[in-house]
């Protein structure tokens, strides 16, 4: 099955209840890279305001939580080319109930795991991609996605004894504030065709690696390249010259500082926890780069 509609399902924003159930939404992912713990940090370098928001590398949208816990009044457009990430979200604002009731059918077995793990996605329903999504990336080794050449999600069964694998009040959450959102499957390129003046775009790419053994990258069967950063830049250089609000987090490295060096460039620290080898967690550097 492909991708669904990304129309929103109220095309003119009228506002979001402050409530509850609205300020706790926050990822229901595990991501490589996620923001979640940056975000003191970043609430320094966000926009006063802006018109639009678009977040292209959607990945689990930590940024995009805390902007609708706290600047609730703006459309977004969230974007991926990880198909199965996609669905998820559109899941989850289209489907939250038959996907919560699909979650509590899963077993945290590793028979049970790799059964799921073998099965074709795309002959499974949005509902059930979905679930399959958020429990494999619950019950897998050190919470890792990762995809083979063919697009295959390959990483091994991660023996939890009690994973939360269904978080039935964040998951709701998540479904309110994503209610108004426009969720694309498409390049990150395709933003150029859709952002104009006012408009704030953060950008999280597939990190440039930095040397020869750090290259996870593979999010999709297809890794983010040298060569793709060098077009992400362009594209940011594009939108500037539109008078967009752009933000962009990546590798602290010569070759992402150069291709960024007419833009204001911020230096943060970050823990890295998702790594295969011990030795290669902890605190790491990362720039993020603004044009404000």
């Amino acid at each position: 099955m492909g991708i669904r509609a990304s129309r929103p399902r109220h095309p003119r924003l009228t506002g979001l209840p402050s409530n509850t159930v609205v300020n706790t939404a926050g990822p229901f992912l595990k991501w490589a890279g996620g923001k979640s713990q940056l975000l003191t940090t970043f609430s320094d370098f966000l926009p006063e305001s802006f018109d639009n928001y678009f977040e292209p590398f959607v990945g689990g949208a930590a940024v995009f939580f805390y902007l609708r816990r706290n600047r609730p009044l703006f459309r977004a457009t969230l974007a991926d080319l990880n198909q199965e990430l996609v669905n998820c979200y559109q899941t989850i604002r289209d489907d939250v109930e038959e996907l919560i009731l699909s979650l509590k059918e899963h077993k945290n077995e590793a028979e049970y795991f790799y059964q799921l793990r073998a099965k074709d996605p795309l002959k499974m329903s949005e509902v059930e991609r979905a679930s399959r999504l958020i429990f494999m990336n619950k019950t897998c080794f050190n919470g890792l996605y990762r995809v083979n050449s063919k697009g295959k999600f390959n990483v091994p069964f991660g023996s939890y004894k009690n994973p939360r694998t269904c978080d039935e009040a964040n998951l709701r959450a998540c479904s309110k504030v994503l209610q108004d959102a426009n969720i694309r499957y498409q390049p990150f390129e395709a933003i150029l065709k859709q952002a104009k003046k006012g408009d704030f775009i953060y950008f999280d790419p597939p990190y440039q690696p930095l040397s020869s053994t750090a290259k996870f990258t593979s999010y999709t069967k297809n890794s983010f390249s040298s060569e793709d950063q060098e077009r992400l830049a362009e594209t940011f250089s594009r939108l500037d010259k539109r008078g967009c609000r752009l933000m962009l987090s990546n590798s602290d490295c010569q070759f992402i500082r150069d291709l960024y060096k007419d833009f204001r460039i911020e230096t943060v620290q970050a823990m890295r926890a998702i790594n295969c080898q011990a030795v290669g967690r902890g605190r790491v550097n990362e720039v993020v780069v603004m044009n404000y």
